[in-house]
């Protein structure tokens, strides 16, 4: 399996996050160590296009042999794109990976074992083209999401009848923390193209992701709440 941590150095949410302090540690340090705990450090792959995080990878064990160019280093940038580059340039150092592990460093509450139990569902699922991190979402389709007609008026975004939230279908939202994928699914289509994916529950703090400010101080919370319990 190949470990794919994708890292810009820019960001508009939070400018640097991934360089940023969260508890006296840079935020990407969590899931490089998260996932060296799991794999060996060769087959760990940090894609940046910034010398700051190629440095503290480094510093924490892992070879960075590339910078990522530009076209893949604005926040227009795809995933799709970054991934197969970085699948490019193993395969045309001979290596060959059947699995790649996507792990984003805006996670840091996700642990080696969230990636331990993700794989072990991979592997135990037959033909699939992905198994991908979820949480249960608050924002149900059934009851509280809207969407505007022709004539401009809100309905329901998923049609049902039901009375109580309780009551609705569970509906699962991407929480972006892990990801682990068919290769050759890959070089096929894009991942939200994918027909066969799995999912894997995680909990509310474990799927916290930060993109934004306030993302940010509720992680901060976070490890408060865990130094006091």
């Amino acid at each position: 399996m190949l470990v794919i941590i994708p890292a810009r150095g820019g960001s508009r949410g939070v400018p640097g996050k991934n360089l940023k302090k969260l508890k006296g540690k840079p935020l990407i340090q969590y899931t490089i160590e998260a996932a060296q705990e799991v794999f060996k450090n060769e087959n760990i792959l940090v894609s940046t296009d910034d010398t700051e995080i190629k440095s503290l990878a480094e510093e924490l064990g892992l070879e960075v042999p590339f910078l990522r160019p530009a076209h893949l280093a604005s926040d227009k940038s795809g995933m799709y794109e970054v991934l197969l580059h970085s699948l490019d340039f193993v395969e045309s150092h001979g290596l060959k990976y059947e699995t790649i592990v996507l792990l984003q460093p805006t996670s840091p509450f996700r642990t080696s074992e969230h990636i331990l139990e993700a794989i072990e569902l991979f592997n135990n699922s037959g033909e699939v083209d992905m198994v991908t991190s979820v949480k249960e979402t608050k924002s149900n389709p059934y009851y509280l999401l809207k969407e505007e007609n022709r004539e401009g008026f809100l309905e329901s975004s998923k049609a049902g009848f039901f009375v109580r939230r309780q009551d609705c279908p569970k509906v699962w939202e991407l929480n972006g923390a892990i990801y682990v994928i068919n290769v050759n699914s890959l070089k096929s289509s894009p991942m939200h193209q994918f027909k066969k994916v799995k999912k894997y529950v995680m909990d509310f703090i474990p799927s916290h992701d930060i993109d934004d400010y306030v993302d940010w101080k509720l992680a901060e919370i976070f490890c408060q709440d865990s130094r006091d319990h």
